[in-house]
């Protein structure tokens, strides 16, 4: 009886009601709103329509009336909040996992319970959620790893609920970084893969020179991130390959400011657009952080931010402006009706150097002169600027270690690191779920500059994190529909969009005697790919294997398999590009004497850098190694730790007597094609998609019409030759065939490609 009155009732006012005690109210001529029964908040009803009482004061506030601007809004309530809970805005969380592991980063527990032991749900939230979430204001959530769309969609609504009753009623901007890339390698696309959409990432897409395919995948990516309670992406990352070596240019568009700004405003259009609104803006739109100001790419020798050994930039060839042209000329002038990117994300380098008007050598983020001056002065953007994460933590014990990234701001403490960062212009602390620091760097700067001063100053930041809310309509309906999330997530139609973007991103270098394709049922040998041990981005080991490369169930639709190569009429070969164990710093190295640094090769053979600088252009590691004040690598020696792919090609080669070879690259870099060119008669390189879209070219399901977004270089005295800050400036391989591997270079049936997109994008 009770539950038909409660119909009877919902019907009447335009209620209903789903999953987790959710109800939402329709409004005729406005949005639907979404709240929960259980947080205390109320419907107001004045002139007809419906209105969210978020802070319960029974009227309603400027804030909470959707029929205002955005900028008015977002003004009303950064003036009502405490400057602790502007504190909490300003952070952005952790890393999330659902349901948290036991041990690692991500770690969390239930009522002081491990998952597994605790009997909660997987979409409950953790004890140390429910602190930052409530005790430190924060409301910018990271997710990475969750067990299914389902559980993604009533965590996020759990998260909703939870805080919709707290305070202001501000809710939660959940946000992810890459997930639809095929593979999973870092702790910046840890949540890639699973069940969702697999896309082309960063060389993948930018080798298909299609700045539209871009954008109708941010299109399907943002439906998706929408349906997990996700309205902010950590991308796109619009860095500038143009340093071959470095272990982030797997994750760039290209080395082509021209067309990697194309691809950004593409990206940037399709994630953020709600079409049919006129802004641009609304509740189908996900926020864009991009990244990373001003361009991450020129690391010298290659050696990554994430670590002290590769914390600096430069520039030689005096560059710098062609680093930012992908945000001015991309992502801060979009076709869409949003305009610009929502915030931007600084990168961990010191941009060696290029600081003209104070002289600082200090980390891209705690640099006043690259936030104030020039991205918030010459360039005028006003949008949300986030720091990476853990820049204000301390740094570890060794330039090798994965720590904090306090660059430049190494002996300040941590609060003082906050300071400084907020006073470079800076809006968000990323990684930092504790408002301490921030509290303690508020009251530092009204010390210096006065309460009035400085309460404004915090307003400011708030107006701009809380425009990014309000312009995706959380304020009005912050929860997802869990059954539309199984729905939506990883439909076959997304699927199959984003399989065939990654088969137009395979890139055919070379086809002697059109020996591509193959579409008769041939016999074909396929040697098993030799894994070495090694450590992955967390330190973490990984036993060394031996097994087929390939689905060979998926492969024996098409040929026969034989083990033996005198049985086959030709031979299939997958290998991975060269990788080199130490990025670039050896603990082994700094033991013995040496200052640590090691070349980053991109050949498999072993290589030692005499042609290397004699002395690194930046040094300087103040706390963990101040006896260092050179990073050259002159002279020292690497092997590549996966040297057996190029015995593989070879020893094959060998073993087929003349018969075909055909080579697949997966690689997550540029990489040197002399050493075996020679003895493939075919070679398809994929930048990390899945090898069923390689087969899928092999067989003739499609043709092959990717092309290079980098030059590939002859040999490592081009690579050690180039400036990292400068495009297209490598000697390229050239082949047996007389083709040279160069930016834009690329193979279809017919030939050499050439088409209306290597006409726009030249070197």
């Amino acid at each position: 009886m009770k539950r038909t009155v409660l119909n009877v009732a919902a019907l009447f006012f335009g209620i209903t009601a789903f999953s987790q005690n959710i109800q939402t109210v329709t409004n005729s001529k406005g949005p639907v709103l979404g709240y929960s029964a259980d947080s205390g908040v109320k419907i107001l009803t004045i002139g007809g329509n419906k209105f969210k009482d978020l802070n319960k004061n029974g009227k309603l506030d400027k804030y909470e009336d959707w029929r205002l601007p955005v900028d008015e809004r977002a003004k009303d309530l950064a003036s009502k909040m405490t400057i602790e809970q502007i504190a909490g805005l300003m952070l952005y969380s952790g890393h999330q996992s659902v349901p948290a592991p036991a041990d690692g980063f991500r770690a969390g527990k239930y009522n002081g319970k491990l998952y597994k032991e605790s009997g909660a749900n997987a979409w409950d939230l953790t004890d140390q959620q429910k602190k930052f979430l409530k005790e430190d204001n924060l409301r910018h959530v990271l997710v990475t790893t969750v067990e299914s769309p389902e559980v993604a969609a009533k965590w996020s609504n759990n998260i909703q609920a939870y805080i919709e009753g707290l305070g202001l009623g501000i809710p939660a901007n959940n946000s992810t970084d890459p997930r639809h890339s095929a593979t999973v390698t870092a702790e910046f696309n840890e949540g890639a893969g699973g069940q969702i959409s697999l896309w082309p990432d960063g060389l993948a897409m930018g080798a298909t020179f299609d700045p539209e395919l871009v954008k109708k995948f941010g299109n399907i990516a943002a439906q998706e991130y929408r349906a997990l309670g996700i309205s902010t992406a950590l991308s796109p990352q619009i860095d500038l390959g143009t340093e071959p070596r470095w272990y982030r240019i797997a994750y760039v568009f290209s080395e082509s400011p021209e067309l990697t700004a194309d691809m950004a405003r593409g990206y940037i259009d399709g994630f953020q657009t709600t079409v049919g609104n006129k802004n641009g803006w609304g509740n189908k739109s996900v926020n864009a952080m991009v990244k990373h100001w001003p361009g991450g790419g020129p690391e010298e020798g290659g050696r990554d931010a994430h670590w002290a050994m590769g914390k600096f930039a430069v520039y030689p060839g005096n560059n710098f402006q062609n680093h930012v042209k992908p945000f001015t000329e991309g992502a801060f002038k979009l076709n869409g009706g949003t305009k610009e990117a929502a915030a931007v994300m600084p990168y961990y380098t010191i941009s060696f150097n290029q600081d003209t008007k104070n002289g600082e050598n200090v980390g891209n983020g705690y640099s006043k002169y690259l936030i104030t001056d020039l991205l918030r002065g010459k360039y005028k953007y006003d949008g949300v600027v986030c720091t990476d994460w853990l820049i204000t933590a301390d740094e570890p014990k060794s330039p090798g270690g994965f720590a904090g990234k306090p660059w430049g701001a190494e002996k300040l403490s941590i609060a003082e690191r906050h300071y400084k960062v907020l006073e470079a212009g800076v809006d968000q602390f990323g990684g930092n779920n504790d408002k301490g620091p921030v509290l303690e760097a508020y009251q530092m700067g009204v010390k210096e500059h006065g309460e009035k001063a400085y309460r404004a100053k915090f307003e400011q930041s708030a107006v701009r994190l809380l425009r990014n809310f309000f312009r995706t309509g959380l304020f009005e309906n912050p929860y997802v529909n869990v059954e539309e999330t199984k729905k939506i997530v990883g439909n076959p139609e997304f699927m199959k969009a984003g399989y065939e973007a990654q088969v137009k991103s395979i890139v055919m270098l070379k086809n002697k005697a059109n020996i591509l394709p193959i579409k008769e049922r041939k016999t074909v040998y396929i040697p098993k790919r030799y894994s070495p041990a090694t450590f992955n981005w967390w330190g973490i080991y990984t036993a060394p294997s031996l097994d087929y490369p390939i689905d060979i169930e998926k492969v024996k639709k098409h040929y026969n398999i034989t083990e033996d190569p005198s049985k086959a009429d030709f031979a299939l070969v997958f290998v991975k590009s060269p990788h080199s164990e130490e990025g670039g710093y050896s603990d082994i190295d700094a033991k013995e004497g040496g200052n640590g640094y090691v070349p980053i090769s991109l050949q498999y053979q072993t290589y030692t850098a005499t042609e290397a600088r004699e002395k690194s252009i930046a040094a300087g590691d103040p706390v963990v190694a101040p006896n260092v004040h050179d990073r050259t690598f002159k002279n020292k020696t690497s092997t590549a730790t996966n040297f057996t792919d190029l015995l593989t090609i070879q020893n094959t080669y060998k073993a087929m007597n003349g018969k075909p070879v055909i080579v697949s690259v997966t690689a997550s870099k540029p990489m040197v094609f002399n050493e075996f060119e020679k003895h493939a008669d075919a070679i398809l390189m994929n930048f990390n998609v899945s090898n069923q879209a390689v087969l899928d070219i092999i067989t003739g399901k499609y043709e092959p019409s990717g092309l290079l977004p980098l030059q590939m270089p002859a040999n490592m005295a081009a690579v050690e030759k180039q400036k990292e800050d400068v495009p297209y400036d490598m000697e390229t391989h050239k082949d047996y065939e007389g083709h040279s591997y160069d930016f834009g270079y690329g193979m279809n049936w017919s030939g050499v490609i050439k088409d209306a997109r290597t006409e726009k994008y030249k070197k």
